[in-house]
């Protein structure tokens, strides 16, 4: 443990990492990583279960498209956030600070056999998107985008 402090106590002045790395104004600065939503699969006799946990988007946000018996789920949200901005729009300040946020992720998989490509059916409510796949007896594929309510 002495050995961190000390490395830190000498770590010289480094006034950009030092910016980056300081909680301002209550709230850290985004990071760029490959954050992916947890995804919870389940099955019963009649179909299967996708469920992808992503708080924060709107339903719109989100594009599923099945082909090839694969199923990509990808969504993309944009937000900007001016200093000064009360949330309805009034500015209280002549001058600004912008804060732009972007998240985006892909995720794919492989259907199986008995899965009927054409009947997939999505929703989206309190931050989790709900995917279910009807099983068929007989092979089924489609080619579509999937409508989210």
């Amino acid at each position: 443990m002495n050995t961190l402090a000390r490395r830190n106590e000498n770590r010289g002045l480094d006034p950009w990492r030092d910016f980056f790395d300081m909680d301002f104004l209550g709230s850290r600065f985004p990071t760029t990583g490959n954050l992916m939503p947890a995804i919870n699969l389940s099955e019963n006799e009649n179909s299967y279960c996708v469920d992808l946990v992503a708080p924060g988007y709107k339903k719109e946000d989100f594009k599923l498209k099945v082909n090839d018996d694969v199923l990509t789920i990808s969504a993309e949200t944009k937000n900007e956030r001016t200093e000064g901005d009360d949330g309805r729009g009034n500015d209280r300040r002549e001058y600004s600070r912008r804060e732009y946020t972007s998240s985006s992720f892909t995720r794919s998989f492989r259907l199986p056999d008995n899965a009927k490509d054409d009947a997939i059916a999505a929703k989206y409510h309190d931050g989790i998107l709900e995917i279910n796949i009807p099983k068929s007896e007989k092979d089924v594929k489609a080619s579509k985008e999937i409508n989210i309510e």
